[in-house]
């Protein structure tokens, strides 16, 4: 009969480590963790960016709606305010106003941008975002360009979602 004993047969031979787990093998296993995080990490930021395009794109479709509804019914669009305030005459059934009053998912605030007298480069209506003292906003140009993707012609520049608009911040015109 064999000897009681915790090793299998094959590695009786082997000297044993006092601490359990050597130095090579911790350092493997750190190894495979770190390259399944380079991996993982920038899957995930992806995502995470896509997520917030889209639901910054679904926010300014459906408030460029209740402000063109707006303006037909009234004849004429809201009047300017700051960022987070909700325009005078837009009830909280027409606009979610507990959206448009917090910071978006990428900071800021939406801002409604009406210029009762038109000047050449800044378009008479337009919902922005626009950087507040409580919520900073993220200046991204990759997240912008797949808002302007889902949104309007693929490039900032032209069309109707404008990367800088005329104060320095995104916007979405309505009305040129």
């Amino acid at each position: 009969m064999l000897p009681h004993t915790s090793r299998l047969v094959g590695r009786q031979g082997i000297p044993r480590s006092a601490r359990g787990v050597g130095l090579v093998e911790l350092m493997v296993v750190v190894l495979i963790i770190s390259m399944l995080m380079a991996v993982a990490v920038p899957s995930y930021q992806r995502v995470r960016k896509r997520a917030q395009a889209a639901a910054l794109v679904n926010d300014l479709r459906v408030y460029a709606a209740v402000f063109q509804a707006y303006s037909h019914e009234n004849g004429v669009w809201p009047a300017d305010t700051a960022a987070g305030v909700v325009p005078t005459g837009i009830t909280s059934q027409e606009l979610r106003t507990d959206v448009w009053t917090h910071p978006t998912p990428v900071g800021g605030k939406f801002k409604w941008d009406y210029n009762a007298v038109p000047s050449p480069g800044v378009p008479r209506a337009a919902i922005g975002l626009a950087d507040t003292s409580d919520a900073p906003l993220i200046m991204d140009p990759d997240l912008f360009a797949m808002m302007d993707e889902a949104l309007d012609d693929g490039n900032l520049t032209t069309g109707s979602f404008i990367f800088p608009g005329p104060d320095g911040y995104p916007i979405y015109i309505l009305e040129p």
